[in-house]
């Protein structure tokens, strides 16, 4: 990498169990693996600053007057009274680029300081902020019509898309994980969008780690417990497996949320690991035989890669990211209904040729996934796009501004 950019990364999920933070993680990791010059601002346990050196990182903990979004994510609405810490970094770090993560209270900042600093700002879109808040507010209204529910909830979606897309329209680049992203944000904001997928680590996730070939049919789920991810459909998928006499099964469920005790109440074939991390995640993972993910709101879907990555063949919604990581009928399927999910789940457990053919096209197919193609074909030409369209905006260069 010829003349790395001095990068300054803003980031308001990175300790996290999520695919927003552990994408985070990686960025910062590839930049310490390449020894480029790298500041990481994000938030901690506590407050710690290592200068750059030229990595370095900038922890600050959020205050008692945080907002706990998600059980792991938070919004902090008194950090930006903290701008002057980060600006003090930033100017001793002396950024090209401003990259940030999300329109939260770190992107704030983030936005803030690279106003100021009148340096580029790259943005990356790793959550449909739009379509969880509408799930969850149709989720709690349930005392309400179904009618009145989904109106409700689509007149919040569409407000809330807006807000998301006059933020990104901010940035001088922005990064998106699908296509479908990919067209929203450039149709809303006529700036350069570019791919940013994600990465898998074949070792972690791998056949390898699995021990138990005695189990019954093993339907697996991984995530967040929580509304948007669709996951009370897994209890129509047992009463509709048990009614069809599909054989024995169980449905391992990996993940905590607001979700979890309905699902502890309603599924009998249930087994509940909470939140795996390591091995132990590993291990769960290679144990599967079919995994499910009924969510239709990711934007890419990390755990669907780790669960192909393992052997497992996945069955995925035709909305949303985790559609464009599936090949169908070959690594597992995409679905368009509740109907077409279960129906794969049966076949799968009724025709273990298919099964195993799936398992080996699962695994072979997340071979093209690695995060340093990722962080250096993706992230880092989008911070060299960006600085390119900044000299040409700047009049340095009479040339004809990059085509968005």
């Amino acid at each position: 990498m010829m003349n790395p950019p001095r990068v300054a990364f803003l980031a308001d999920s990175f300790h996290d169990v999520n695919g927003a933070a552990l994408t985070c993680r990686q960025l910062d990791a590839f930049a310490r693996r390449r020894d480029l010059p790298f500041l990481s601002v994000h938030a901690g346990d506590s407050n710690s600053y290592t200068a750059p050196d030229p990595h370095g990182t900038l922890e600050l903990k959020r205050g008692p007057l945080a907002v706990k979004l998600d059980r792991d994510l938070s919004f902090d609405p008194l950090l930006f009274f903290r701008r002057n810490e980060v600006m003090k970094a930033l100017r001793a770090f002396r950024p090209d680029v401003i990259h940030i993560a999300s329109p939260g209270d770190f992107g704030v900042i983030g936005w803030w300081a690279a106003t100021v600093l009148r340096v580029p700002l790259v943005a990356s879109w790793h959550t449909n902020l739009h379509s969880f808040a509408a799930r969850r507010i149709e989720h709690t209204l349930d005392f309400l019509s179904l009618n009145t529910r989904q109106q409700i909830a689509g007149v919040s979606e569409s407000w809330i898309r807006g807000r998301e897309l006059w933020f990104y329209d901010q940035a001088a680049v922005t990064l998106a994980p699908n296509r479908e992203l990919i067209r929203l944000i450039g149709d809303r904001t006529h700036k350069p969008v570019l791919p940013m997928e994600r990465g898998i680590d074949m070792a972690k996730y791998s056949p390898a780690h699995r021990t138990n070939e005695n189990a019954p049919f093993t339907i697996g789920f991984v995530g967040r417990l929580t509304p948007e991810k669709n996951v009370r459909f897994l209890a129509q998928l047992e009463k509709e497996l048990v009614a069809a006499n599909a054989g024995p099964f169980r449905i391992l469920v990996v993940g905590d949320g607001t979700e979890r005790p309905w699902l502890e109440a309603n599924l009998r074939h249930g087994e509940f690991t909470g939140v795996l991390t390591g091995h132990e995640l590993s291990e769960a993972y290679a144990n599967m035989d079919a995994f499910v993910f009924p969510s239709h709101t990711d934007t890419f879907g990390n755990v669907v890669l780790e669960a192909m990555s393992s052997g497992v063949p996945a069955i995925v919604t035709s909305t949303g990211g985790p559609k464009y990581l599936v090949a169908h009928g070959e690594s597992g399927f995409i679905t368009n209904d509740a109907a077409e999910m279960i129906a794969s789940v049966r076949l799968l457990i009724s025709d273990d040729g298919l099964l195993r053919r799936m398992r080996k096209a699962a695994r072979e197919h997340v071979k093209q996934f690695s995060w340093d193609y990722v962080c250096e074909k993706q992230v880092y030409a989008a911070y060299a796009r960006s600085l390119n369209r900044a000299t040409v905006t700047n009049g340095a260069c009479n040339r004809t501004l990059i085509a968005s």
